[in-house]
C-alpha cells in the first residue's frame, strides 16, 4: 500500500476561523475591562494551601502575552497529556511519507490493558493508525496510545520534542493497568508553559508545519472528555468541531489517581487563549477529588469570560 502524505488541512489558519464567528470585535478596552483571573487564582491558591501542588498558564493568542501564571515552570504528572507529542509525531511521519495512515495494527500484539478505553469493548481486532489516532485523541483509548507508541517509537517522540524546544516535558512509559517498582512512575510529565505554548503552536500551524498541525488540530478537536476546565464552556462533548455560537475549542485531558490536568486552546469573538493546569492531590476522599474538579471549573469559568 503506497504511503502517501497527509490530506489537505481540515481546518483553516486560526485567523480565518476566528473571523466567521462574529463580524466584529468589541473594542479592546471594554474588552480588558472584563479581563480578569481573579476568580482562579482565589481558588488555585486555596487549593495550593490544602496541599495540592498547582501549575497554570494562559497565553492570549494574539498578543503573545502571558496572561495568568502560577509555577509553571514545574514538571508535573500530566497523564493523558503526553498523548499530543506522541500524535505529533504520527502526523509528522505520515506527513512525511515514513508511516501509511491505512497500515494495520492487530489488537492481539499488544498487551491488555483493562483499566479503560473503548477498542477492547470493540469486535474490530485491527484497526488503521489513522483509525488509533482517533481513538486516542477522542477517547485516550490506551491500547490505541500504546499502539502509535510502539509503531513510532520513545526515542522519537523525545526527538520531536526537543526539536519544539520541550525540555521539561516527556512521555515517559506506555499505559499499564499497574506500575511496578521497574517502570516509570508516570505516563508523562510537563510544565503548564511549554504544554500551553506547545497549543499554541498548533493551532498557530506552527507545530512542525500547517499540516502537521492541522492534522493534530483536528484529532484533538474530538475529544470527549470535556469534564475538567472545559465544564464551564457549555459544550457538547460529542460535537463541538463547529459551535454554533463561534467557539473555538480544542483540549486534551490528563487524568490518574492524585492527578488532573487539561491544556488547549479556547477562542472565542474577544480574544484567543492558549492554556494549560495541572493539579497533583492526595485523593484521599471524594472531598478531596471534587475540590480539584471546582478548580479546573472555575478556571474554565474565567476563560470562557476573557474570550466571549
Amino acid at each position: 500500500m503506497r504511503v502517501g502524505p497527509l490530506p489537505e488541512p481540515s481546518l483553516p489558519p486560526l485567523s480565518q476561523r476566528r473571523s466567521r464567528r462574529r463580524p466584529k470585535r468589541l473594542p479592546k478596552r471594554a474588552a480588558i475591562d472584563r479581563r480578569s483571573f481573579d476568580s482562579a487564582e482565589r481558588t488555585l491558591r486555596q487549593l495550593a494551601a490544602s496541599g495540592a501542588q498547582v501549575s497554570v498558564h494562559i497565553i492570549d493568542l494574539d498578543s503573545g502575552v502571558d496572561v495568568f501564571t502560577g509555577d509553571d515552570h514545574v514538571s508535573l504528572p500530566v497523564a493523558g497529556i503526553g498523548v499530543v507529542p506522541l500524535l505529533i509525531e504520527v502526523a509528522a511521519m505520515i506527513d512525511q511519507g515514513t508511516l501509511d495512515p491505512l497500515e494495520i495494527v492487530e489488537r492481539a500484539e499488544l498487551d491488555p490493558v483493562t483499566t479503560s478505553g473503548l477498542w477492547r469493548h470493540l469486535h474490530a481486532p485491527a484497526l488503521p493508525i489513522a483509525d488509533l489516532a482517533v481513538l486516542a485523541a477522542a477517547a485516550g483509548d490506551p491500547l490505541a496510545v500504546n499502539a502509535l507508541l510502539d509503531r513510532v517509537g520513545h526515542e522519537r517522540v523525545r526527538n520531536r520534542l526537543a526539536s519544539l524546544g520541550l525540555r521539561r516535558t516527556a512521555l515517559l512509559d506506555r499505559v499499564r493497568d499497574h506500575r511496578g517498582p521497574d517502570d516509570a512512575p508516570n505516563l508523562a510529565v510537563g510544565s503548564t508553559r511549554e504544554i500551553a505554548s506547545l497549543f499554541a503552536a498548533i493551532v498557530n500551524s506552527t507545530a512542525v508545519n500547517p499540516a502537521v498541525s492541522a492534522q493534530v488540530a483536528e484529532w484533538l478537536s474530538l475529544n470527549h472528555d470535556l469534564s475538567l476546565v472545559a465544564s464551564a464552556l457549555g459544550l457538547d462533548p460529542f460535537a463541538h468541531e463547529n459551535d454554533s455560537h463561534g467557539l473555538l475549542f480544542i483540549n486534551k485531558t490528563g487524568r490518574d489517581r492524585g492527578i488532573r490536568s487539561e491544556a488547549g486552546v479556547l477562542a472565542g469573538p474577544r480574544a484567543g487563549i492558549a492554556y494549560a493546569l495541572s493539579i497533583c492531590f492526595d485523593d484521599l476522599s471524594i472531598q478531596h477529588r471534587l475540590r480539584a474538579h471546582e478548580a479546573c471549573r472555575v478556571l474554565g469559568t474565567d476563560l470562557m469570560e476573557y474570550v466571549y
